[in-house]
């Protein structure tokens, strides 16, 4: 009954979306792929071993598989990877080739009972959280446990929505369908406990991105990009990862009177959405910047990259899975989709390579991170292209307090680090059940 019901809820909400779909996928020339798999076509899954079925939404999600995806497969068993974005399902094809991949499907109860047969998985892990009401009602009904990974849930915007009438009763069977929750800080347990989840199913083991974060002081590839894109390695640079609409006007600004106060300083912006890529060429130029694309300078040898008369040079990362090769020739790294409210970014993989940090205020997705830093003094949190450029400034004049800063923030990761294995004995209890 109650899949039968979400049915008919879903036909006038996807007449209500065709307009905002065919929108992406003629205009931003997304979400065009995979709709046989998201329709339950996903490839169908040979032989009769155990299955573990893990999804992650996007990028990030599915960046953050690698270490649970490695242990895994260390076991007599079948792993699948299911995403939801473009640019997640990329990153699946990347990291896992000789895994079966597919798109998640949309969550029509027919959907999600074509995805299951055709797959067969035992368990279904989902990362951080992705709960729709048809597939925990069909998983419970096909017998397939529904796990979280990784789980978080954020005041600001999933509590506050999960509140509102009607939508709580609804959150509140969802999540007393999952089998368990691991989650990454005790204050996303005590969230996922005031949604109604028993707390003898709440575990809180850490962060996986702890454990997928690659603790080194090099990244193979980050010499060859230095030197095809010219960049000097005795002047220092300033990188500014995974970046949002709005933040690359506040680095230009904050850029400009910097560059002229610190010989050679140089500028990396790596966006995170591939499909900003061309708009930030362009914003770049119209500042009066010289814009020089990755893309357009593939590996070997080139000419440094003198700024043009009162045209300096600003690098432009237009490529997918190169970030952390970024990261690693940076001075001081800027962690985006942080001066703007959208969250933040990954900032386990900065620390991780000992790097000096500034980020914004706007930093929910990473709270637990973010104190740890901030008490630690292993980080700067700005608030505006003034406070941006007076702590890029600091550090780079005081390269001692700056490589000191970043051996803390390390310190952080590695203390941290753990949660794959506790997921992995979950998973091994629910098989075991």
């Amino acid at each position: 009954m109650i899949p039968l019901l979400f049915n008919l809820l879903y036909i006038p909400a996807a007449l209500l979306y065709l307009p905002i779909l065919l929108y992406r996928m003629v205009v931003l020339r997304k979400s065009r792929r995979g709709w046989g798999e998201r329709l339950g076509g996903a490839p169908r899954r040979a032989g009769d071993r155990s299955c573990i079925w893990i999804h992650g939404v996007s990028l990030g999600e599915i960046n953050a598989t690698r270490t649970l995806v490695d242990a895994l497969r260390e076991k007599n068993i079948d792993v699948c990877v299911s995403s939801t974005t473009d640019t997640g399902s990329d990153a699946a094809a990347r990291l896992y080739p000789d895994l079966l991949r597919f798109r998640f499907p949309i969550d029509f109860s027919f959907c999600v009972k074509r995805t299951l047969r055709r797959v067969r998985p035992n368990i279904l892990v989902l990362m951080e959280l992705e709960l729709w009401p048809n597939l925990l009602e069909v998983c419970a009904r096909e017998g397939v446990p529904v796990a979280v990974a990784n789980g978080r849930i954020t005041e600001e915007k999933s509590m506050r929505r999960y509140r509102l009438p009607l939508v709580s009763t609804i959150a509140h069977r969802m999540v007393g369908q999952l089998a368990w929750i691991a989650a990454q800080d005790g204050t996303y347990a005590e969230r996922f406990q005031r949604l109604g989840v028993d707390s003898a199913r709440v575990h809180t083991v850490g962060s996986i991105k702890y454990d997928t974060a690659q603790v080194t002081d090099a990244i193979d590839g980050a010499d060859a990009l230095a030197e095809a894109l010219g960049i000097d390695r005795r002047a220092p640079m300033i990188v500014a990862g995974s970046t949002g609409p709005g933040e690359e006007e506040i680095l230009l600004d904050a850029f400009d009177p910097l560059r002229k106060r610190i010989d050679g300083l140089q500028l990396a912006i790596v966006p995170r959405k591939p499909e900003r890529f061309d708009d930030v060429a362009r914003l770049i130029e119209a500042r009066g910047f010289r814009c020089v694309r990755r893309s357009q300078h593939a590996d070997g040898p080139q000419a440094a990259l003198p700024d043009e008369g009162d045209c300096p040079v600003v690098i432009l990362g237009d490529t997918m899975g190169e970030l952390r090769k970024f990261y690693s020739l940076a001075s001081v790294v800027f962690v985006g989709r942080s001066l703007v409210p959208m969250g933040g970014s990954d900032l386990m993989e900065v620390a991780a390579l000992a790097k000096p940090m500034v980020y914004g205020k706007h930093i929910w997705n990473f709270e637990d991170i973010d104190r740890q830093l901030m008490a630690a003094d292993a980080a700067r949190k700005v608030m505006d292209a003034s406070g941006l450029s007076a702590a890029c400034e600091a550090l780079l004049a005081n390269e001692h307090a700056s490589t000191a800063m970043g051996q803390r923030a390390r310190t952080v990761v590695t203390r941290n680090q753990g949660a794959t294995n506790a997921i992995i004995e979950l998973i091994d209890r629910t098989f075991a059940r």
